[in-house]
């Protein structure tokens, strides 16, 4: 049996139930119930009450707003979780009730809706009010296949000029992207990526973009949209060299400088794209951080440090936040990885680290780039949250 279409529900909706109370109903109630109240059942004793007359049992009626949730709105899929009600007349025997739900809000994460709850009698008096809430189940067995059409083939890499951004972009071409390669200064590099992946049959844009600024951000969204109507995938891969200071020696503007680039500029992007991802219900967004958030800190690289570790924090509360949009928001860790960030390591430091991994090499751009294809991939539709370590086991 198909569940009612929580999408086709909005505000507003209404739906009524007429109901005329009779002796059997009250019989039938306290034969379920055991409520053999005399006030409800003993015509001679409700006489002698204010009440001068049998009283209905308030829940008798209340009871039909679940028949009109159950059967007309939302409908089959519907189930009530809360309710609070107001009972302000009594209800008599032959009243002819009118029990009706309105929608008043709906919660689309949760698949929930807000119903004022109402009952009116024969004179148009209000006998009971209240707000219910009211959840609706999926359709057993929906396949999220429905949702794929919704998947926007189009990936915005920033830092895309870079090592492990030119890595990133040409294994998302390769998976059917469209890639727009955002870089800060290098265009003959970002150029050159564009060249490669159109000359391969894809399709790129090169946009020079400050994604720590806001009118930078603005300005990479605006030549998406235009070029390729928004985009699925947003992988934040902007970074800064690393001028090592020593902690006594260093600024905050050491420091905020590598703030701004990873973690202020990924707050901004995913500000900017997560709209039009939620809306299609489908979006994938994904945060270079490093190893450095988890391993033993290199000495002088304090602003960068932070700067990885704030993105690797905003990576899990995006996560939560956003996943109840269809929105995933993960992390990939790498160690060092053998790029131009670390040609002032001098060799014998590498060749070190690289004897003391497990796997006794450094890690390769497109190491990275596969971790952030299978976070983007339908193998990764249920990873959320998580920072993926792709630096050999060293952190191990």
């Amino acid at each position: 049996m198909m569940f009612s279409n929580y999408e086709s529900i909005q505000p507003g909706d209404k739906r009524s139930l007429v109901k005329t109370i009779t002796e059997a109903d009250v019989r039938r109630f306290v034969d379920m119930t055991g409520d053999d109240n005399p006030l409800h059942v003993d015509k001679a004793w409700a006489e002698a009450t204010p009440f001068k007359d049998i009283v209905v049992h308030g829940m008798l009626g209340a009871s039909f707003i679940s028949t009109v949730i159950g059967t007309r709105l939302p409908g089959p899929g519907a189930l009530w979780v809360s309710q609070q009600m107001d009972f302000l007349l009594p209800v008599r025997l032959g009243d002819e009730l009118t029990i009706t739900c309105e929608v008043l809000k709906k919660h689309d994460g949760e698949r929930l809706l807000d119903l004022e709850t109402l009952i009116t009698n024969q004179h148009g008096q209000r006998v009971l009010s209240g707000r219910g809430k009211v959840k609706l189940l999926a359709t057993p067995g929906a396949s999220a296949e429905a949702a794929a059409p919704e998947r926007r083939m189009v990936a915005v890499v920033t830092g895309g000029a870079g090592g492990i951004g030119q890595a990133i972009c040409g294994q998302l071409a390769a998976a059917g992207y469209a890639v727009v390669v955002n870089y800060a200064s290098r265009a003959d590099a970002a150029s050159a990526v564009v060249a490669r992946i159109t000359q391969a049959g894809g399709r790129a844009l090169a946009v020079q973009a400050d994604v720590a600024s806001d009118a930078g951000v603005a300005k990479l969204y605006e030549a998406t949209t235009g070029e390729f109507g928004g985009a699925g995938v947003l992988v934040n891969n902007a970074s800064l060299h690393v001028n090592a200071k020593p902690f006594l020696s260093a600024s905050w503007a050491d420091v905020q400088q590598h703030l701004d680039v990873q973690a202020r500029a990924a707050f901004l992007l995913a500000q900017r794209f997560a709209p039009d991802m939620a809306a299609r219900k489908w979006g994938r967004i994904v945060n270079i951080t490093s190893q450095v958030t988890q391993a033993l800190p290199t000495p002088g690289w304090l602003g960068y440090t932070l700067g990885k570790s704030a993105l690797a924090s905003l990576t899990r509360s995006m996560a939560v936040e956003l996943g109840a949009s269809g929105i995933t928001v993960n992390a990939v860790a790498p160690g060092m990885t053998d790029t131009r960030l670390i040609g002032a390591i001098p060799e014998k430091v590498q060749m070190m680290t690289a004897r003391q991994t497990p796997l006794r090499r450094l890690a390769t751009p497109a190491d990275v780039a596969a971790a952030v294809c299978y976070l983007v991939s339908d193998a990764g539709a249920f990873v959320t949250g998580q920072e993926l370590n792709v630096n050999g086991g060293m952190v191990m």
